[in-house]
């Protein structure tokens, strides 16, 4: 990967290319991008974990609640579940469904990946009353109705990177030297990065770095012109714009990870790591509302979990035994709504289109 990287940087302009065009080659290309080698990424044997993964109580609840709340809102049975990785989460929605509603589902997913692709299928063989559909992007499937799922996506976003130095906002590019690859800051020229700024009215400090998601735009746009009505669900970990101000993140949130292991510098191990920035919740929210999606509510996972009624399932699993799978589920459920636990590090940002008043009563 690592030539790759430095062949694409040979022929680009002024020899350097942006921290997007890195991350964008280095997470995505059709051959030796992260996530499309085949590759085990999630678990122990992996690079990180999902709340998805740690227990099938987190997909089963959100699938439980979205089968309370359709009709409510007026919904059919869909789902579009995009970036759905190993294909636990959607096998854990669809069995929470059932368990509330006769109702066939039907659950898109939108996967580009050839190996996840593969894990999905096997994991979510043999499932019955459920139509399965695959597509490379939403814009691609048939949903105009339902709810939109992600878990982690935007946080695997190519981002560029900024950084303020004597006063004057620099773009940091990636550049080949000696078969190094290393960064080069240059004044930021990018309209759109300077505009993104102007927008989420960022006063960056004095050696400050952040980064900015410019494909978050075109991405919420063509979700936005597909949905006709519908909720978008957004699992992730990520800042406001004051919590970015805070002197502890002048170095931004880009990291890599590469078997369990935080790595701050992302040029090491292209192609073999897991690449990730927080999201900016505050841009989700401004260019979502831009373009027609209503903000409904921002809350912290396990919060949200508690809202929908996780406490319910933890009490219908009493076990004394330790060992029991009752006992290890309410374990799971624990460690998902303790202080401490996975949920206090995610967020849950939920818009809607096309609601009406049914989108005061999330819960």
């Amino acid at each position: 990967m690592k030539e790759i990287i430095k062949e694409f940087i040979a022929v680009s302009p002024k020899r350097m290319i942006t921290y997007a065009d890195y991350m964008q080659l280095a997470l995505y290309h059709p051959e030796e991008g992260y996530y499309i080698k085949e590759r085990q990424k999630i678990g122990k044997k992996g690079d990180f974990y999902t709340s998805s993964n740690v227990s099938d109580v987190f997909g089963k609840l959100i699938g439980k609640w979205y089968a309370k709340k359709w009709s409510d809102f007026g919904l059919p049975p869909s789902v579009c579940e995009i970036g759905a990785g190993n294909g636990r989460f959607a096998r854990a929605f669809i069995e929470g469904w059932r368990e509330m509603n006769a109702e066939t589902l039907t659950y898109y997913i939108v996967e580009k990946s050839p190996y996840h692709r593969s894990l999905q299928n096997a994991e979510l063989a043999g499932l019955e009353d459920v139509i399965i559909v695959h597509g490379d992007t939403y814009a691609e499937t048939e949903m105009h109705k339902g709810m939109i799922f992600s878990n982690e996506l935007f946080d695997a976003f190519p981002v560029h990177v900024v950084e303020k130095i004597e006063g004057i906002v620099h773009e940091v590019f990636v550049a080949s030297e000696d078969d190094q690859l290393k960064e080069i800051k240059v004044p930021v020229s990018d309209e759109r990065i300077i505009r993104f700024l102007n927008d989420q009215q960022f006063v960056l400090a004095e050696g400050q770095r952040i980064e900015i998601p410019l494909a978050m735009e075109p991405f919420i746009n063509s979700i936005a012109k597909k949905l006709d009505k519908g909720l978008l669900v957004t699992v992730d970990y990520g800042y406001t714009k004051d919590e970015w101000m805070h002197p502890s993140r002048r170095q931004g949130s880009l990291r890599g990870y590469y078997n369990h292991q935080m790595y701050h510098d992302i040029l090491e191990h292209p192609g073999e790591m897991d690449l990730t920035s927080h999201v900016h919740f505050d841009a989700l929210k401004d260019i979502g509302e831009s373009f027609g999606l209503e903000f409904l509510e921002k809350m912290r996972q396990d919060e949200f979990l508690i809202a929908a009624g996780i406490l319910d399932e933890l009490g219908q699993h009493q076990d004394p035994n330790p060992f029991s799978e009752a006992s290890k589920r309410n374990r799971a459920i624990r460690s998902l709504i303790l202080p401490g636990g996975i949920s206090q590090s995610f967020d849950v940002v939920i818009q809607g289109k096309g609601l009406g008043e049914s989108a005061q009563k999330l819960f």
